[in-house]
């Protein structure tokens, strides 16, 4: 049955930055497919209610406080989950944060911190978790790409640099471990309303904007992103390396 190559029973994810917007989605949709899932946050604190979301569907959520810009912070968490669930199958790279100033006034400080947690942070984890995948001889990581892994973007050139980043990563470790059976992939959302989009959504001109823009007709919502996650977490996508698919309404296509 077609629908068998989307199930994902059995099978361990870490999810970076779970605790709500699109990381709780994903999370959980991969929970409802049949996965464990490690959740990662800065607060572990903030991690319950994604827990108790998975906890619906009868699947373990294990809740790690983890600063993914730090090196020790990476490595005890893979140790952890390893030592919780021995393998690790899926890698979602969701973790990401938005400073916004116009070019000029752009701050080492915030380019540096944006940089990290949104770059950096994606090749330590792509590298790290790979390690364990090509021993286990299979896995899936998914990266958390963007438009502006397209488009320049306006008052935000550190994001912009780290997502176009992110999808060109996506594509350099695709090209070496496609053979491996390890599928490297990136979804690219469009403009969902999350807390990194909270200052165009509370400006009236650019939500109108960007709204009009939309073939949609809409921002996007956690929801619209659980169908992309679970296809690339699954045996359905074992033919697709180095893909960023976009999940935008029409946006790029307009």
């Amino acid at each position: 049955m077609i629908l068998d190559l989307f199930r994902l029973d059995g099978k361990t994810a870490i999810v970076t930055g779970a605790s709500r917007g699109l990381g709780q989605g994903m999370a959980v949709a991969l929970a409802e497919a049949g996965t464990d899932v490690a959740l990662l946050s800065t607060n572990k604190s903030n991690l319950q209610q994604t827990a108790e979301l998975i906890a619906k569907y009868n699947r373990k959520a294990l809740q790690i406080s983890c600063d993914v810009t730090k090196k020790e912070d990476i490595k005890n968490t893979i140790d952890s989950v390893m030592k919780e669930f021995g393998r690790i199958d899926i890698l979602v790279n969701n973790a990401g944060i938005q400073r916004r100033a116009p070019a000029e006034e752009f701050t080492d400080e915030d380019w540096d911190i944006v940089m990290d947690t949104n770059l950096k942070s994606v090749f330590r984890l792509c590298r790290d978790v790979g390690n364990i995948m090509l021993k286990q001889g299979s896995g899936k990581i998914i990266n958390i790409a963007s438009l502006l892994s397209f488009s320049g973007g306006i008052t935000v050139p550190a994001y912009t640099a780290s997502k176009g980043g992110v999808a060109q990563l996506t594509k350099a470790f695709a090209n070496e471990w496609a053979s491996k059976n390890i599928q490297v992939n990136a979804i690219a959302p469009g403009y969902f309303d999350t807390d990194n989009t909270e200052a165009l959504v509370n400006d009236p001109v650019r939500n109108r904007q960007i709204s009009e823009r939309i073939p949609a007709g809409r921002w996007g919502n956690p929801n619209d992103m659980k169908g992309a996650v679970v296809f690339l977490a699954s045996s359905a996508s074992d033919y697709v390396n180095g893909h960023i698919l976009m999940v935008d309404g029409g946006w790029m296509a307009r």
